[in-house]
C-alpha cells in the first residue's frame, strides 16, 4: 500500500490544509526547466529574488506534484551541512 499526500507551493495540502514545517530556508519562485531522466529529474527554479536553485528529485515526484516550466514552487532547504570544494 502506498500513501501519497501532495503539497502546493504555499505549503497547503490539496484540500486547503496548511502545512507547517521546521525548515526555515524557503525560497519561492518559478520552475524554469526540468531535465527528465529515466529515474530522476533535474529541476531548475528561478527564485523571486533572481537566484537560481537546482535540485535533483525523482520522476515520480515531478509527476505527482505536477511540476512543469512556469509553475510556481518553493525550494525548501534543510541540511545539517553544506560542503563546497575546489
Amino acid at each position: 500500500m502506498s500513501i501519497k499526500i501532495l503539497y502546493a507551493a504555499d505549503g497547503s495540502r490539496r484540500g486547503g490544509i496548511k502545512l507547517k514545517i521546521s525548515a526555515r530556508n524557503q525560497l519561492t519562485g518559478k520552475i524554469i526547466s526540468i531535465q527528465e531522466g529515466a529515474v530522476n529529474a533535474i529541476v531548475t527554479l528561478k527564485t523571486d529574488c533572481g537566484e537560481t536553485i537546482i535540485s535533483t528529485i525523482s520522476m515520480s515526484a515531478v509527476k505527482e506534484l505536477g511540476l512543469a516550466p512556469g509553475v510556481k514552487a518553493t525550494a525548501i532547504i534543510k541540511a545539517t551541512s553544506v560542503m563546497v570544494g575546489v
